[in-house]
């Protein structure tokens, strides 16, 4: 990993508190979303599309308007366009009547469409952060998985599946052989790198393992010219304020929302 500050280039983040932003243009111009707006969908259909599961095509020229990660790597679904009832008629199909989807940065789904839960959250950004390698940090990997599920348990960081550890480069700390906190990458919009998973055992937190993990894996992500960013709960108040006192800016602020198809699942029938 580099240890320099990262590339030359540097993104100017909006720092909107709206749900959804778009960049800034003339008066009259239609605006273009950023890819920051639908990272999921950005990264299902590019550094992940290996992952990306699609429904059938239903007709000739069919071109899928959305996407989800398969069950064990991650439960986010995606759409082309959220204002699109194509994609929403996509998602349908892939999840199934009754089917439910997990989504980001949509608040009200189309009409027949149920939502199950909802949770605030935020999104920011690295402008000023100051990466590094950890030199006590070591790669994780499937072998890992065990233990790295039972510190997520534990601790409670967000949504940590089977394989989840494939989307990408994972780091971790171990004291007398047993992994105590970790970090890694997960969504891969182009030019960005998402920072997920940072967790520290309670025994040792209040010990800098976070911020270091953070500032190593973003050495990776600058080094091959990506810009981190992350996610976590707006409620989480604490992680907010010591990533923003190590280098991230409030971007926007997105849902996280499930939501159910409309019919029945055929174990709902009678």
């Amino acid at each position: 990993m580099s240890t320099n500050a990262g590339p030359s280039r540097r993104t100017s983040p909006s720092t909107s508190a709206s749900t959804s932003t778009s960049t800034r243009t003339r008066p009259g111009a239609v605006a273009s979303p950023h890819v920051l707006d639908n990272p999921a969908w950005a990264s299902l259909s590019g550094a992940h599309a290996a992952f990306a599961e699609r429904p059938a095509p239903s007709r000739a020229g069919f071109s899928s308007r959305a996407a989800r990660y398969p069950s064990d790597v991650s439960p986010f679904a995606a759409l082309a366009d959220p204002a699109d009832p194509d994609s929403w008629a996509d998602l349908r199909r892939l999840v199934g009547d009754g089917g439910i989807a997990a989504l980001a940065g949509v608040l009200s789904p189309p009409d027949g469409w149920e939502t199950v839960g909802s949770v605030p959250g935020v999104q920011l950004v690295d402008t000023s952060l100051r990466a590094e390698p950890a030199p006590e940090a070591v790669r994780l990997g499937p072998r890992d998985v065990p233990e790295i599920l039972g510190l997520i348990e534990l601790t409670k960081p967000g949504p940590f599946l089977p394989r989840t550890v494939e989307l990408g480069t994972y780091l971790g700390v171990r004291h007398w052989g047993r992994l105590i906190a970790m970090a890694g990458e997960r969504l891969r919009p182009p030019g960005w790198t998402e920072i997920s998973a940072v967790c520290t055992h309670p025994d040792h937190r209040g010990s800098g393992l976070a911020t270091r993990l953070v500032r190593a894996v973003a050495a990776g992500i600058r080094e091959r010219g990506d810009v981190p960013f992350l996610h976590t709960a707006a409620s989480n108040t604490t992680a907010i304020r010591l990533y923003e006192s190590i280098g991230f800016t409030l971007r926007r602020r997105p849902s996280f929302t499930a939501v159910r198809a409309p019919g029945n699942t055929p174990a709902n029938f009678s």
